[in-house]
């Protein structure tokens, strides 16, 4: 399973929210160049970076700060945040990311996601940002009456491998995850599920390791020095040695 250290940005700076309330912001970085190096040099295989502005108003908006993320560090990132038209994905993708997330995309445009898909592959992602099973969008200040099931079902059969679930209610709580709407997903699934929200510990990331999850998004729990990114990564290594 890859850990990926969340770098969520608004207003250029490295921040987390609770809850995805952006009145509930704490900054950890005031440049996010400063955690990407961070997080690489403490053994990351990857980046989950999101532009919280852009998701929000619909297209990129730190622009300067995600391009000096790419630049400084090697390893692969996947990246959302307002990618709502095919020529924000054409960008992104010219910038050297390696995976974008989709999340309002998918609910308010699901064909620019399958045509995504076509063209992009397993470079796609569909985000699943849920509060009691159903999807919010734009920033997670949208709540609609999609429900989050239906919705992975549908994309998997046109195509989409990866995604990235969120319990809303857990995101930056460090409450722990939702471990039984995270094992719904990966049943209903099978595989390339990232899951996101509410880890506070190793041990709920090896609670995610043990649901099946392929990865797993941690930011509060990193920033805050609860979890060691290293030791955790070690610990995930000498689990798929002993199997």
């Amino acid at each position: 399973m890859i850990v990926y250290p969340a770098i969520d940005i608004r207003g250029g700076r490295c921040v987390r929210l609770v809850e995805g309330d952006f009145a509930r912001e704490v900054v950890f970085d005031e440049d996010p160049v400063d955690a990407a190096r961070r997080w690489s040099d403490a053994g990351a295989e990857w980046l989950h970076v999101v532009d919280l502005d852009a998701a929000v108003v619909g297209e990129p908006v730190n622009i300067d700060a995600v391009a000096r993320i790419r630049s400084a560090v090697d390893i692969p990132i996947q990246i959302g945040g307002g990618m709502r038209l095919e020529e924000h994905l054409e960008a992104a993708f010219d910038r050297g990311f390696d995976r974008v997330n989709l999340g309002t995309a998918a609910i308010h445009d699901a064909d620019m996601v399958r045509r995504a898909v076509s063209h992009w592959g397993d470079r796609i992602a569909v985000g699943l940002d849920a509060r009691d099973g159903k999807l919010a969008v734009g920033g997670w200040l949208e709540q609609t009456e999609a429900v989050a099931r239906d919705v992975a079902q549908a994309f998997r059969n046109d195509g989409v491998t990866h995604f990235i679930v969120t319990d809303i209610s857990r995101d930056g709580t460090l409450r722990g995850p939702n471990l039984a709407a995270l094992g719904e997903m990966i049943e209903l699934l099978g595989h390339g599920v990232i899951a996101s929200g509410g880890i506070g510990s190793v041990e709920d990331i090896l609670r995610v390791e043990a649901a099946g999850a392929d990865g797993v998004i941690v930011g509060r729990a990193l920033y805050d020095g609860r979890v060691s990114l290293a030791e955790v990564v070690s610990t995930l290594k000498s689990i798929e040695r002993g199997a």
